[in-house]
C-alpha cells in the first residue's frame, strides 16, 4: 500500500537568510504539529522500536564479515576499499607561533573516511508553519538503538550501494539539490579527537512534493524538536549538527567583541598552535594493545576499538558486521553562560585536535571524559572541568544526555549542560565569550564549531526561540 500524504503548501519562493530566519522563528514557536503531538513521538518512537527487528551483538575480530587487518599494516579495512579504515595517527603538538610553548606527543587509532556523507532533513511548510522530515533510524551504536535522525544520513557507500543494499529513501532531494530550494548546505566536521579530518554535508532542502509519509518518518515543528532536546538520547547526533545551522534573528546585538575581533582571535588561535598528525600503521601504535576483540590502551583510558554484529529490519542492509569505537565512561561537554550587559554569552573554547581540518575549532568549555583526568592533580585538569562537575543545580540552564554517532560508535553517551557562570570568570588563554548568534552566523562555514559546540547550539537557539525563552 502506498504511504498516506499530508496536505500540500503553497508553492515554495527562493528566499535569503533574513527571509529563511522569519520562518524558522515561526517553526521554533510553534509546539502543535502537523503529524503528531509531541506527547506523542516518545510512544511512536517505541512502536517503531518494537515494529522492526533489531539486535546488535559484540563479537570477535576474526567474525567479522568483509573487514579484517591487513598483513602490512595491520589496519582495519573493509574488503572493498570502501566505507572507513581504523588506522593508527601520531599527533605532535606545540602551542606557540614557532612551536616554542607546552608540548604534547601522542598516538592513537584513528577512524579514516575520506569520502562525505549526506545529512539531509527535508523541509515542508503546513499551514503555514515550516515542519523537518524526521526518521526513526536505528544504528547499531545507539544505546536505544533507534533515535530521530535528519530525512537522510547516509554516506557515499551507502547512497551508491555500495554495501548492495536497497536505495536510500528521499535521497533525489539532496544529491544533488535544487539550489532555489536549500536553506542550509554547508561542509562540517566530526569529533577531531577520533576521526581524522572527516566532513559531512549538512543539509536542510525545501520542497512544495507530495513526500510519501513512510511508517518510519514524521514532520515536525522547530518548537516540538526543542522540547525533545530536552530529553535524553531522543535526537541523534546528526540531526543536532544539522538543525544547529538553520539561520536565526540574533536577538540580542551587542556582543562583547565585534565579529571582527573574533574572528582575528580565532585566526590567532588558529596561528598559534602546531599540529602534526601523520597517519601510520595500526600495528605501530605506541601504548595500545589488540586483543581478540577488542583494541585497547594500556592504561584502560580514552576508548576501545570492536566489532559487532547487527540485524536492523529497517536498513538498506539488513545484516551486516563492522567495527565501532567506545568510549571508557561518560563525556562532559559543557558552556559556561552569562550575561555581558544584558546579553547571553557563552565561553568558547579554542580547542586543537589532531583529526581536525584546519588545527582548531571553537568547542565548548569544557568536552571531555572526566574518567580520563581522575589521576591528575588539580593543576593538569581541564580548565573549569572542576567548576562544572561542582555546579548547584540552580545554576544548569540546560540539561540532557545524549549520545553520539551510533553508526561508528557504541554507546558513546555525554552530559551536555549550559551552567550559569559569576562574573569573577576570567577566561585563560583560548577561551572567549562570544554570543550565540555570533556562534550560529559561523556555522554557516566548515571547520568553525565543533560537533560538540553545534549540539549545545542546536539547543539553546531552539529553546531561546520559544515564547517561553530559557537557555
Amino acid at each position: 500500500m502506498a504511504p498516506p500524504f499530508l496536505d500540500p503548501p503553497a508553492a515554495v519562493r527562493p528566499r535569503d537568510a533574513l527571509g529563511h530566519a522569519d520562518r524558522v522563528a515561526l517553526s521554533a514557536s510553534t509546539t502543535d504539529g502537523a503529524h503528531l503531538r509531541t506527547e506523542d513521538v516518545r510512544a511512536w518512537i517505541a512502536e517503531r522500536r518494537e515494529a522492526n527487528v533489531f539486535h546488535v551483538e559484540r563479537i570477535p575480530f576474526a567474525e567479522l564479515d568483509q573487514w579484517g587487518f591487513e598483513e602490512a599494516t595491520g589496519n582495519l579495512v573493509h574488503r572493498s576499499g570502501r566505507f572507513f579504515t581504523i588506522e593508527g595517527l601520531h599527533v605532535v603538538e606545540a602551542d606557540g607561533p614557532h612551536g616554542d610553548g607546552p608540548y604534547r606527543e601522542w598516538q592513537q587509532p584513528v577512524i579514516k573516511q575520506p569520502e562525505v556523507g549526506i545529512l539531509g532533513i527535508l523541509a515542508k511548510e503546513f499551514g503555514g508553519v515550516l515542519h523537518f522530515l524526521m526518521q526513526a533510524k536505528m544504528e547499531p551504536g545507539n544505546p536505544n538503538l533507534v533515535q530521530l535522525s535528519p530525512t537522510v544520513q547516509a554516506t557515499r557507500s551507502n547512497y551508491t550501494k555500495a554495501h548492495g543494499g536497497t536505495n536510500v529513501k528521499l535521497i533525489e532531494y539532496f544529491a544533488p539539490p535544487d539550489p532555489e530550494h536549500v536553506i542550509v548546505d554547508v561542509l562540517q566536521a566530526e569529533q577531531g579527537s577520533w576521526f581524522l579530518q572527516k566532513s559531512n554535508r549538512n543539509m536542510i532542502v525545501e520542497t512544495v512534493d507530495d513526500v510519501p509519509l513512510w511508517d518510519d518518518f514524521c514532520w515536525l515543528t522547530l518548537g516540538q524538536i526543542a522540547e525533545l532536546m530536552h530529553e535524553d538520547e531522543t535526537i541523534n547526533m546528526n540531526a543536532r549538527s544539522v538543525l544547529s545551522c538553520l539561520p536565526y534573528h540574533d536577538k540580542a546585538p551587542g556582543a562583547l567583541f565585534s565579529d571582527v575581533q573574533l574572528l582575528s582571535w580565532f585566526t590567532n588561535e588558529r596561528s598559534r598552535h602546531d599540529i602534526r598528525a601523520s597517519r601510520i600503521p595500526l600495528k605501530e601504535v605506541r601504548d595500545w594493545r589488540q586483543g581478540v576483540e577488542e583494541i585497547e590502551h594500556e592504561d584502560g583510558r580514552y576508548f576501545k576499538v570492536l566489532a559487532v554484529a547487527v540485524k536492523g529490519s529497517n536498513r538498506e542492509k539488513v545484516t551486516w558486521t563492522q567495527p565501532l569505537i567506545e568510549s571508557v565512561g561518560m563525556g562532559l561537554i559543557a558552556f559556561l553562560v552569562r550575561e555581558i550587559g544584558g546579553v547571553p554569552h557563552v565561553l568558547v573554547h579554542a580547542r586543537a585536535d589532531g583529526g581536525f581540518l584546519d588545527t582548531v575549532e571553537l568547542a565548548p568549555t569544557v568536552q571531555c571524559t572526566p574518567q580520563n583526568y581522575t589521576h591528575l592533580p588539580a593543576e593538569e585538569r581541564p580548565p573549569f572541568l572542576d567548576a562544572v562537575l561542582g555546579a548547584p543545580r540552580s545554576r544548569i540552564r540546560y540539561e540532557a544526555i545524549h549520545s553520539e554517532e551510533g553508526g561508528r560508535f557504541l554507546s558513546v553517551r555525554a552530559r551536555y549542560l549550559a551552567i550559569e557562570a559569576d562574573d569573577t570568570v576570567d577566561p585563560p588563554p583560548g577561551y572567549a565569550w562570544v554570543t550565540p548568534g555570533q556562534l550560529t552566523a559561523l556555522t554557516r562555514h566548515g571547520h568553525y564549531v565543533n560537533v560538540e559546540a553545534r549540539t549545545l547550539l542546536a539547543c539553546l537557539n531552539a529553546a531561546a526561540a520559544q515564547p517561553q525563552g530559557g537557555a
